[in-house]
């Protein structure tokens, strides 16, 4: 009887082994399922839309830097000329379709040693602005797989405290968004079946999911279209996913 009772607990013991070894290879699965699906899309992105992109990034940067540098200064125009052949040359990256860490690092310690021969305080004003366009394009490049950092032991240090908030942290500190970009891991979604699973509606939806394209972790195929995960998003929930369940 005792033995019977046994053999009962480890046939049950082992098929709940089975069973939580099934549910991960099914998990893996999706998500090796999904993260091909985004390459497939990231790459269709970067062959056809990539001249858009940077062209998009350097008429933005040619309006910020026109309305954020410093009115008043001598400098002004020359400098402007600078700053514009810095980033156009930074965006041509975009069309390349890769671009490596250390290409990356060297753009920033230009303009480091730049804004070290700056005549003045105020120059700090202009390098900020320049330095966050830069920051822009790195971002979409990084959105679209076309530059994968290499982690390092400073990178804590070098995090830009303002951008992890404003990119990172922010756009996910809210229910609904982290359940956005929580259901777009699987499957994309009209506007309609976002408004459904959230139950937010009209400028209150358009809101959220502006916080999330905005930040690059989803976008939309095409006007009207389907919205779906980048590859940002991917591995923002995938980090979010294993630190809940380190902290659980």
């Amino acid at each position: 009887m005792v033995n019977t009772k046994q053999d009962h607990q480890t046939e049950i013991g082992e098929l709940k082994t089975e069973i939580l070894e099934l549910r991960n290879e099914l998990k893996r699965f999706i998500a090796n399922a999904n993260q091909q699906h985004i390459n497939v899309v990231l790459e269709e992105l970067k062959e056809n839309y990539a001249d858009l992109f940077r062209n998009q990034q350097v008429e933005t940067a040619r309006g910020d830097l026109s309305t954020h540098m410093v009115a008043k200064c001598a400098m002004r125009e020359s400098c402007f000329s600078i700053f514009m052949e810095f980033l156009q040359n930074t965006a041509r990256h975009i069309q390349d379709g890769n671009v490596s860490d250390e290409i990356i690092r060297s753009y920033r310690e230009d303009l480091k040693s730049m804004q070290s021969k700056g005549p003045s305080d105020t120059c700090d004003t202009c390098f900020s602005e320049v330095s966050r366009l830069f920051e822009k394009q790195v971002s979409l490049m990084e959105s679209l797989g076309i530059y994968n950092k290499i982690e390092g032991e400073d990178t804590i240090q070098e995090i830009d405290e303002e951008i992890a908030v404003r990119k990172i942290i922010e756009p996910l500190a809210n229910i609904q968004r982290f359940q956005i970009l929580k259901s777009l891991i699987t499957q994309t979604r009209t506007f309609s079946g976002i408004s459904q699973m959230t139950g937010l509606r009209g400028g209150n939806l358009l809101f959220h999911i502006k916080k999330l394209t905005d930040s690059g972790m989803i976008f939309q195929r095409h006007e009207r279209g389907d919205y779906m995960i980048t590859e940002k998003g991917y591995t923002t929930i995938k980090m979010i996913s294993e630190l809940a369940g380190k902290v659980n």
